[in-house]
């Protein structure tokens, strides 16, 4: 963890501050969740499961307090080895939090056993998610379910998308965290380079846009970030596919499918950089990247 930066002077005796890990199954709404309580959209969201494959940090700060939330991949069992990769990611998140937020979704029924077992014996709040899409007496099943099931501090009803009872969400989180000062700059809303935010906007464009396997198999990486005085910056960018055939779905006829993707990818990357930029996307195959351990790490994953 980072060594907290304390000036006496300016810190609160009773600032608190800590780390807080948000763990669940895939779309659960843990990235919107995360997004929402920022203010600033820092994890990529789409409609598909396990979009998240890295743990996205975002920090929360105020006079009194900073939250440094932890979004995790979704939990499930690893069929290959970026998904043992994911995994690890959500065993260090929820061995460094003070704090687990566990979310669950109000419309699905039972408890999610997999997720529960990654954070025994940790303090943890149960977040009901999505209870804009039901009346509020049908969660009370799903509630009784995980109380019985794990000592949970708090159950707190929740709509990530709409805003509902965030506040009070933040309320007990904060009051959790323990006293002391802050770990980054107040300004500071995350600790992750900006070339990182650029190609999940990209994978996020590609989950958007592909079906099936497609986006499951693909990677982005910036091969260049350019900042070009008086110009638009320079991003060039490649998509890392398995198979010749996945090339070329995601090039498209003529090339319209990836100029699409481009397209709209540039607009949310000028909305998020506040700046104007080029930006180059090129496609290359990497036969089975998903289990090659080099590859992996080059990649940014833990094998």
């Amino acid at each position: 963890m980072e060594t907290p930066l304390f000036d006496p002077h300016h810190v609160p005796r009773d600032h608190r501050s800590g780390y807080v890990a948000l763990v669940g199954k895939p779309n659960v709404g843990k990235s919107t969740l995360l997004n929402a309580l920022l203010g600033k959209k820092l994890s990529i969201v789409t409609a598909k499961p396990q979009t998240t494959r890295h743990r996205v940090l975002g920090i929360l700060s105020d006079e009194k307090h900073q939250v440094i939330f932890l979004d995790t991949p979704g939990v499930i069992q690893p069929r290959y080895k970026l998904q043992e990769a994911m995994m690890h990611d959500v065993r260090e998140a929820v061995a460094e939090a003070d704090l687990i937020v566990f979310m669950a979704e109000a419309t699905k029924a039972g408890t999610d056993e997999l997720s529960l077992e990654r954070i025994e014996g940790r303090p943890a709040i149960l977040v009901i998610n999505k209870m804009d899409l039901i009346a509020q007496e049908q969660a009370i099943p799903l509630v009784a379910a995980y109380d019985e099931r794990y000592d949970f501090e708090e159950i707190i009803p929740i709509s990530a998308l709409n805003g509902h009872n965030l506040d009070v969400l933040q309320r007990e989180i904060v009051k959790r965290l323990p006293l002391g000062p802050p770990f980054y700059p107040r300004d500071m809303l995350s600790e992750h380079p900006e070339r990182f935010f650029v190609s999940e906007i990209i994978r996020e464009k590609i989950f958007e846009h592909y079906r099936q396997e497609i986006p499951y198999s693909t990677q982005v990486n910036i091969v260049t970030y350019e900042e070009r005085e008086g110009e638009k910056d320079f991003i060039d960018a490649e998509i890392v596919v398995e198979r010749k055939t996945q090339k070329g779905i995601l090039i498209g006829k003529g090339g319209q499918a990836l100029k699409k993707v481009g397209t709209e990818a540039r607009r949310d990357i000028e909305a998020f950089l506040e700046k104007s930029v080029f930006l180059q996307l090129f496609v290359k195959v990497r036969d089975d990247w998903r289990n090659h351990d080099g590859l992996l790490r080059s990649y940014g994953y833990k094998p």
